[in-house]
């Protein structure tokens, strides 16, 4: 027997596994196979299995993380409880900045269980006070408690290059070790005690990464230096110094530890500069709003309002959540969300965004959307996402990082081995200080941090230009792509279509009836020219007149019954679905409209055309700027359009558009892709609207406009919030630069460890007498991380118009 049950928790692949293993673990089941997006378990089992078993293996397995539940059931019923957000404390959304396990979030700061790293917390409306931030404060703490132990233990180690050293007239050698011991402790048990226990996990899980090889050369340089201290006599004479105390390396192993941690620290306060501009737009977010009630205004929280309440926007007020202008109008400075710094001119009926705020007039404004589901809750929920996703490059550091860990460890021992058998006395002592010094500056941390650091900078720029980046993969992909295809409507037009005329076949269907039929049966469409026809209608004084049996044809237009009579709306294959005839007069008349770029909507009653509407949409300004720029970066662009062959060919020439197609349905769309693409080209599909969505899911990279569906916005990788083809130039400016700036970061990360282990090991030594020590491995280790940091920052403040 088979039965389906809900599964919650599950944020990745990985849970996907884990959640399908605990599954089929269970006595009795033959096969359980989980969906992760569809969040369901398909179990296959020899007899009834009661859901309490099912609920208490997950249980066992994953501390409750996962639950199980029958379809319909209360799922959150049996959900392991989150923290509650509470002001001040964040989202209770944390991620490894490694994506150790792909986008896998974390209800809890702490660190990461595969790699150890300090988990990251996106960024919320409630963040005034982050675990992120709390974290930095936490680390710079822990760094200058372990500066103050550190330091002395440093002097005291140095001073031994003093002439005749004065400190011995104080104590002698054996008790200055003693006091470098104890100053030791606190740095190694409390300030930097994660790094041992993070080194622990790594090889307990076999899980290989820089605290391995920093637990491993602090951890062996701190308890040689104790050992020795202790017994001896256990150690030949090459190890001992003058006084016949054994050498110790308290300073070595502290300093390495506390410059770790000053790498964590700078690191802390680079992640909470990365979400800079999402900061910024969390400032827009008002707390209050003023409702208007039967005329009567009162100010309330902005958790209170409802979809659909009437909201009055003061001059220089910021508007609390989406909606439609109902009364009054204004300009509204929209840069925040749109990158554009003139305001935007608002009347009657335009829609508004949370965040933006408001010029010098009032207006009354209706509340549609509320809560997450405003503009501004979309972009930071998008930024947040996409800051944590993984980019294909980053599987070129991870693989790296793969084998060079016990690569590292392996030059570690042979260097060891090297230097007792070719070395000179003390040969031992050289040994193990060099083959300390290789594991610590070969620790690949900046690696780990090229690509994440880049992508965290890039994708909060991009927010505050406008483009919105949904994963990391869209931003690679657009930086490689071949093919740009774009559609006509809403993405090089406005997508504001207006009727500029009615022509009718004869006086017996005058233009009079042609408009109110055509309005009438596209009174029940959501398309752009539908709504068009339906606002001239309703300006010539039209009564919309009631239509049976609606039905509407993606790509080709509407039909229903007026009147008792067949009616259908649309272009020609509209007509030549329903098998209308159109006169030779109508016909020219309708191909001349068309040869001027102008749309023309056919109106037939039964089965016989009576006449159209023409409807123009004014081409947005910047397109033929934006279509040039892209074709001189060698980026073929394609517009694709539902429209007819005439209407889009004098678009084409207006855009010089050597590449055009029309007539395209959705289906026709989504070949093209294919084809192109079979071809060995990588496309990046511009679209706005539904019949755009399959096409948006296939290609390499989908473009949504924000001013378009829910439908294209899902199915794209990017969303430009202003909705024109500008947009596409910044978003691949930005791509441009992220993966050049992720190819400098790869570039530091490798150039360090490629120059420092070799020296490290002691290569030098024989030619010039040189060596690295330990503390100086640990400096330039830093060093690499800083620059990578450094140089992923730039990326604030580089120019993608």
């Amino acid at each position: 027997m088979k039965h389906t049950y809900k599964i919650s928790g599950m944020s990745c692949n990985g849970c996907r596994s884990h959640v399908e293993k605990t599954l089929n673990n269970v006595e009795g089941v033959i096969d359980a196979q989980v969906d992760l997006q569809k969040a369901e378990a398909v179990i296959e089992m020899e007899s009834h299995i009661s859901l309490e078993t099912f609920r208490e293996a997950l249980e066992s397995d994953s501390n409750g993380r996962y639950s199980i539940s029958m379809p319909g059931e209360n799922e959150h019923k049996h959900e392991h409880p989150s923290p509650k957000k509470q002001e001040g404390k964040g989202t209770g959304v944390f991620y490894c900045p490694m994506h150790c396990e792909g986008d896998k979030t974390y209800d809890k700061p702490g660190d990461c269980p595969v790699c150890g790293m300090d988990l990251v917390e996106e960024v919320s409306s409630h963040s005034e006070s982050s675990a992120e931030e709390n974290n930095y404060k936490k680390l710079l703490k822990k760094f200058w408690w372990s500066v103050a132990f550190t330091l002395p233990i440093f002097l005291i180690a140095m001073s031994d290059m003093i002439p005749n050293n004065p400190l011995y007239d104080v104590l002698g050698l054996k008790y200055w070790n003693w006091i470098e011991f104890a100053l030791s402790i606190p740095v190694v048990f409390y300030t930097t005690w994660m790094f041992f226990q993070r080194a622990y996990k790594s090889i307990i899980t076999w899980n290989l990464n820089m605290f391995t090889l920093i637990g491993i050369g602090a951890g062996v340089a701190w308890t040689f230096s104790v050992f020795g201290m202790i017994f001896p006599g256990f150690f030949p004479p090459e190890f001992k110094t003058e006084f016949g105390t054994v050498h110790v390396y308290f300073e070595a192993a502290t300093v390495i530890l506390t410059l770790v941690l000053m790498g964590q620290v700078l690191e802390a306060r680079a992640h909470t500069k990365t979400n800079s501009a999402v900061k910024e737009l969390l400032k827009l977010a008002p707390n209050q709003a003023i409702r208007v009630v039967d005329g009567q205004e009162e100010t309330i929280s902005i958790d209170a309002i409802k979809i659909g309440d009437l909201l009055r926007v003061k001059p220089g007020d910021k508007i609390p959540v989406d909606g439609t202008i109902q009364q009054g109008e204004s300009s509204i400075d929209e840069s925040m969300i749109t990158g554009e710094p003139m305001p935007v001119h608002k009347s009657v009926k335009d829609k508004v965004s949370s965040g933006t705020i408001n010029g010098k007039q009032s207006f009354i404004m209706k509340a549609e959307r509320i809560g997450s589901d405003t503009l501004l809750s979309q972009i930071i929920d998008m930024v947040n996402k996409a800051s944590r996703s993984q980019a294909p490059i980053q599987k070129l550091a991870d693989k790296i990082s793969g084998y060079f860990v016990p690569v590292v460890v392996l030059i570690s021992v042979l260097t060891f081995i090297a230097w007792v058998i070719f070395g000179p006395e003390p040969k031992y002592v050289y040994a193990l200080v060099n083959a300390i010094a290789v594991l610590i500056i070969a620790c690949p941390c900046a690696l780990g941090l090229a690509t994440p650091m880049s992508v965290m900078v890039g994708v909060g720029k991009g927010a505050k230009s406008g483009v919105l980046i949904r994963n990391a993969e869209a931003l690679e992909t657009l930086n490689d792509i071949d093919v740009l295809i774009i559609d006509k409507t809403g993405t090089i037009t406005e997508g504001k279509p207006s009727v500029d005329t009615v022509i009718a076949e004869s006086s017996d269907f005058n233009k009079e009836k042609v408009l109110q039929y055509s309005m009438s049966v596209n009174a029940h469409s959501e398309h752009p020219l539908a709504e068009a026809t339906v606002a001239y209608g309703k300006e010539q004084k039209l009564d919309s007149l009631k239509v049976d049996s609606f039905n509407s044809v993606t790509g080709k237009g509407v039909t229903g019954i007026i009147e008792s009579k067949k009616v259908a709306l649309g272009n020609r294959k509209m007509m030549d679905e329903v098998k209308a005839s159109i006169s030779e007069t109508l016909e020219k008349e309708a191909a001349n409209q068309q040869a001027s770029g102008k749309t023309v909507s056919f109106l037939a009653i039964d089965e016989h055309v009576v006449g159209f509407v023409v409807i123009s949409d004014k081409i947005k300004e910047s397109s033929k700027e934006a279509i040039a720029a892209l074709q001189n970066r060698g980026i073929d662009v394609v517009m694709l359009t539902g429209d007819n062959k005439n209407t889009a060919q004098a678009v084409a020439e207006e855009m010089n558009l050597a590449d055009f197609k029309a007539d395209m349905l959705p289906e026709d769309k989504l070949r093209e892709v294919e084809r192109l693409q079979n071809e060995g080209k990588k496309v990046a599909v511009a679209g706005d609207g539904i019949n755009d969505a399959p096409a948006l899911a296939k290609c390499n990279v989908g473009i949504a406009m924000g001013t378009g569906t829910d439908v294209a916005i899902e199915r794209a990788g990017i969303t430009l919030v202003k909705g024109d083809l500008q947009g596409i130039v910044k978003a691949h400016n930005l791509s441009t630069k992220v993966m050049g700036n992720i190819k400098q970061n790869l570039f530091f990360a490798l150039v360090y460890n490629s120059i420092g282990v070799p020296i490290a090991a002691g290569i030098l030594f024989p030619f010039f007498g040189l060596l690295l020590s330990p503390m100086l491995a640990a400096l330039a280790m830093s060093f690499s991380s800083v620059s990578v940091i450094t140089n992923a920052l730039r990326l604030r403040n580089a120019n993608i118009e």
